[in-house]
């Protein structure tokens, strides 16, 4: 049973206490936020004690793992000095996205929490799907092949206007990830973007990839475009055969090359995934699943390098943009 605590208690540090609350391998101990009423808000609902310093909470209640759920500018800015905390107090950390866009502060962060032997994980959700987990199955089983492409698409909308970035430094670590996830690491990257009628930001960009293996692929995002319609798909082909996910968790198809014949997987009426919100539910119950287990600081999945490896390609990704180059990723 891993002891834990919350730190940002607005909507998403909610959402992950209640995840803990649910979760069998989980004892959620304490919420921390420095605005009073938000941590005695979460306190009363939940059933554990409130606390208005971070410091203060892993001294009295020495949790095993702490969720950093804060936000800030570009929705990242205080994530930094709650893990640096967080680790250095020996906790295991689970990270929202952004990892941070200053990549220095990333590298920082993973670095420390390799050097202590800590596991460190980002809330890259979108991974931890009944349908992705399907097609990463069907990709190691050898049914895809060798590599050629992969079409990523995410879109949603976000009216909130910060910097010219936002779009790309908010919303794209989840869309790159994916696109890591099966494809790997990303070699270089071009991006073309516009501002939509009434906006002051990038708010819908198209990335162009080339992997290192040798996979080519496109990213597509907005923050123009209403939840009615769907907001995620991807694309992965290779010379055996090709599979689609759409809308995240609602469906995955396998198209075997020469066969007419598909697989299909659809998110079941009764017992599946009912909403977004379940993502958080798979995602924080396999980072818990992992350090209950023990399992090796740098074999977590969607580990906090993986988050700053996304940051990486939206940084090249910005950097292009505003040179109208490839950039190659560092």
């Amino acid at each position: 049973m891993q002891r834990v605590c919350v730190v940002g208690m607005g909507v998403i540090g909610n959402r992950h206490a209640d995840m803990y609350k649910g979760e069998p391998l989980a004892d959620l101990v304490g919420v921390c936020d420095i605005i009073r009423e938000r941590a005695d808000a979460a306190s009363e609902r939940l059933g554990v004690p409130a606390f208005y310093d971070q410091q203060e909470m892993l001294d009295a209640l020495n949790p095993d793992i702490c969720s950093i759920t804060t936000g800030g500018y570009e929705y990242a800015s205080d994530h930094y000095l709650p893990t640096i905390v967080a680790l250095e107090h020996g906790c295991h950390v689970l990270g929202e996205k952004p990892i941070s866009n200053e990549i220095p502060k990333a590298e920082e962060m993973v670095a420390l929490a390799r050097e202590k032997g800590l596991c460190y994980g980002i809330n890259l959700n979108h991974r931890f799907t009944p349908a992705a987990l399907l097609a990463k199955r069907w990709q190691n089983e050898g049914k895809i092949g060798h590599l050629l492409f992969i079409n990523m698409a995410l879109w949603i909308m976000n009216p909130r206007e910060s910097s010219p970035y936002f779009h790309l430094k908010a919303l794209h670590p989840h869309s790159i990830d994916i696109m890591r996830y099966f494809c790997g690491d990303v070699e270089s990257v071009s991006c073309f973007a516009q501002k939509a009628p009434g906006r002051t930001i990038w708010s819908t960009a198209t990335f162009n990839m080339r992997f290192v293996n040798g996979c080519v692929g496109t990213l597509t995002g907005s923050y123009d475009i209403e939840r009615g319609h769907p907001m995620e798909r991807c694309e992965v082909a290779g010379t055996k055969g090709r599979f689609v996910i759409e809308d995240m968790f609602r469906e995955v198809t396998l198209y075997p090359a020469g066969n007419l014949e598909k697989s299909v997987y659809t998110n079941p009426i009764f017992g599946g995934m009912t909403s977004f919100e379940e993502t958080f539910k798979n995602r924080i119950h396999t980072f818990v699943e992992q350090v209950d287990a023990s399992v090796a600081p740098e074999e977590i999945d969607g580990s906090g390098a993986q988050g700053l490896a996304a940051q990486k390609v939206i940084a090249a990704a910005i950097e292009s943009l505003n040179t109208g180059t490839i950039i190659k990723v560092n």
